[in-house]
């Protein structure tokens, strides 16, 4: 018997809402399902979906503690999302003022990859799962 059935979303914590909102919704373009203001813990929550799949809560707190990315720590390492042409979004994210890492070639897979951080160096990784030829 399986017991999972898929992935339902992700949770990130931001430092700085509306910076992260844009930067997860006009930089990466995920989509908007629902923005909820919890007064009683002086949070938001935002529901963001990629190609109308829910795949992202992003919450604000205030004064949350900072994320240890460097060195690696044990935990969630990174989010990594699928692309068709890695080097046509690494060009649009730069214009967009993102700054990533080279493109390299994953050496079990020889599918091309990058790394990019969002607005707390929450590492991103951009995956090319198809060749272009």
């Amino acid at each position: 018997m399986v017991m999972l059935k898929s992935v339902h979303h992700i949770a990130i914590i931001c430092s700085d809402y509306p910076r992260s909102k844009r930067f997860y919704t006009e930089v990466l373009g995920l989509e908007i399902i629902r923005e909820v203001y919890r007064a009683e813990r002086e949070s938001y929550k935002l529901d963001l979906a990629l190609n109308g799949h829910y795949v992202i809560e992003l919450f604000s707190f205030p004064e949350p503690p900072a994320r240890v990315s460097r060195p690696e720590a044990v935990g969630l390492r990174h989010l990594a999302f699928e692309v068709e042409d890695i080097a046509v979004v690494v060009k649009e994210l730069q214009v967009k003022g993102v700054v990533t890492e080279p493109i390299r070639i994953d050496e079990s897979t020889g599918c091309r990859f990058t790394f990019f951080e969002d607005p707390d160096q929450l590492p991103i990784e951009l995956y090319e799962t198809a060749r272009q030829s």
